[in-house]
């Protein structure tokens, strides 16, 4: 017991540590600003002061995010396609780990080694090809941020990570990502993607199909099986072979698999 209180003291002070720079990455330094400028007046244009206001607001509800996390989660989630874990195929669940976040239940929402690996692959292509978020990062970003690569909205985004990560269990993450991740042709969440490509909801999906829709959220615009088949063939091959290399199946269903005829919905 108190090993444990002392496992979750020391995530509480990170947490403290690293909200205190992501307030002051995402506007908490214009607040900071704001305020030595009220002690230290300087001629300033009536803009400022609405550009002040308007950062002190935006800092507001980051700050509000991270302390009622919960709430504004519920806030963001389509409560009328949601499906449980429970009703979503393992195969499929491991499918999306596999290809997406295969440490997904080793860290605690961002992945050190991910984030070295994609560092590196970035700076030997010297363009920004990986990004190396983990699950829990994919999922801050569907609820809450912006597509924009600033460091501001990637402290923010690994602040509510962390947060996640302490609040809720690896399975109720990995239920709100399938919910909240876009799959193409106007698929939003497992549900609707099951539905979309197959006519079936997701607790019906074989082995191919699951594969077939877990490799879509990489490019989805792009590797739709409506779009381009070849491509989503292309993407089902590569969930399979990460599938295979995590043990999750073995080489002969892998191939099975890419030999399964999809059928789909249209």
């Amino acid at each position: 017991m108190k090993t444990r209180r002392i496992k979750i003291s020391r995530l509480l002070a990170l947490l403290v540590i690293v909200f205190l720079g992501a307030f002051l990455w995402a506007g908490g330094g214009s607040v900071l600003r704001s305020s030595i400028a009220k002690i230290n007046p300087l001629p300033t244009a009536a803009p400022a002061a609405a550009n002040t206001l308007s950062s002190i607001s935006g800092t507001w509800e980051r700050v509000r995010r991270v302390i009622f996390l919960k709430s504004a989660i519920d806030a963001k989630l389509d409560k009328k396609s949601y499906v449980r874990l429970s009703d979503t195929p393992l195969a499929l669940q491991q499918a999306i780990i596999a290809v997406e976040d295969s440490r997904f239940y080793h860290h605690a929402g961002f992945d050190i080694e991910g984030i070295l690996r994609a560092t590196l692959v970035n700076v030997q292509t010297g363009s920004y090809i990986e990004g190396g978020s983990t699950i829990t990062q994919q999922l801050v970003k569907n609820l809450f941020l912006s597509q924009e690569r600033t460091l501001g909205r990637k402290v923010e985004e690994f602040v509510l990570a962390i947060d996640i990560e302490f609040r809720y269990s690896k399975e109720d993450i990995l239920e709100m990502y399938l919910n909240t991740i876009y799959f193409g042709s106007g698929a939003y969440g497992i549900g609707e993607a099951s539905t979309i490509y197959f006519g079936k909801p997701p607790f019906h999906l074989n082995l191919a199909e699951c594969a077939m829709i877990a490799g879509l959220p990489n490019a989805p615009s792009i590797t739709s099986p409506y779009v381009d088949f070849a491509a989503a063939k292309q993407r089902q091959a590569v969930v399979l072979a990460a599938m295979s290399r995590n043990s999750y199946i073995g080489p002969a269903q892998a191939q099975e698999a890419k030999l399964t005829p999809i059928l789909l919905a249209k």
